[in-house]
């Protein structure tokens, strides 16, 4: 009897051992699964999913996964592809609508120094207000598609953030005093310094400026603090939740806006992730506040 009992604990070791085994080949196939479909997600590469394991569940769970690879890899394709003819759409269009643009604002001007009616001060007016605005969605959509096919922003130099948004406020006064706007502004003594691209950084300051003027119900508080954090925060009681969350999408625009063509914030987005910041967004209490993060160059 005592010989088949270790007879019985010889073959369950075995089979434990073969069964541990099995366990960690199968483990081993399932880390090169996720590793390489990791790895394919963020690459363009043809080269598919290949395992060391012999399992056919293992391998044909690879070769399922390399079936969406290939569907996901045209899809993608053909998203880059439409894309790309969009981009180059917006660029010709508004390219093509400066020059007749530019002829109609320049003949208006030369239509208001004639002698006319008030009907027809008044009608020069309305034409020019909508021509005004045209110009800006065609300024505003080239620099878009300009700004969205530029990879990466390599134009970079040491900023003082803290000068530039000074600079930025200044520029922006007599817009600000029309709209009976006192922006208050808190920044610290010590300079914040980031290595950014000067113009994009002056630009995403600008489309937040004109986005206080299209929102806010006459206050601006504008505060820089040392870890390279701006938040731009406004009274904006004609605005609601759902809307703040929006107003980042292109070409959204609410009741409120003023001339608004939607794109100023999504150019301010996409500015700041290309130098690798961070943007959002809150609205709480009727206050909007939009928070900007330039990280220390040496997180980066």
């Amino acid at each position: 009897m005592e010989h088949w009992l270790w007879a019985v604990v010889g073959i369950m070791a075995v089979f434990i051992s073969a069964l541990v085994v099995k366990i960690c080949i199968l483990q081993k196939a399932a880390k090169e699964i996720e590793n390489a479909f990791a790895h394919r997600l963020i690459t363009d590469t043809n080269t598919l999913m290949d395992i060391s394991s012999r399992d056919k569940y293992m391998r044909s769970l690879a070769n399922t996964m390399n079936v969406q690879l290939r569907q996901l890899r045209i899809q993608r394709r053909r998203f880059q592809q439409g894309d790309m003819e969009l981009k180059d759409a917006i660029t010709n269009i508004s390219h093509d609508l400066r020059t007749p643009l530019t002829a109609i604002l320049g003949y208006l001007d030369l239509l208001e120094q004639e002698e006319t009616s008030e009907t027809a001060k008044r009608y020069i007016e309305v034409i020019r207000d909508r021509a005004e605005m045209l110009m800006q969605l065609t300024e505003e959509l080239f620099c878009y598609s300009v700004v969205v096919s530029r990879e990466d922003d390599t134009l970079r130099e040491a900023v003082v953030i803290n000068s530039l948004l000074e600079e930025s406020v200044a520029a922006f006064y007599t817009a600000l005093r029309e709209r009976n706007i006192t922006p208050v502004i808190r920044m610290p003594e010590a300079k914040v310094i980031r290595t950014l691209n000067r113009s994009s950084v002056s630009r995403v300051f600008s489309n937040l400026l004109n986005n206080a003027i299209k929102y806010s119900d006459g206050d601006l508080t504008i505060t820089l603090y040392e870890t390279g954090e701006i938040v731009f925060a406004n009274t904006a009681s004609r605005l609601n939740e759902v809307q703040a969350g929006k107003l980042f999408d292109r070409f959204y625009t609410v009741e409120a806006a003023r001339k608004s063509t939607g794109l100023g914030l999504s150019i301010a987005r996409t500015l700041v992730e290309q130098m690798k910041g961070f943007i959002s967004a809150k609205y709480e209490n009727h206050r909007l506040s939009i928070h900007i993060l330039f990280p220390d160059d040496k997180e980066n």
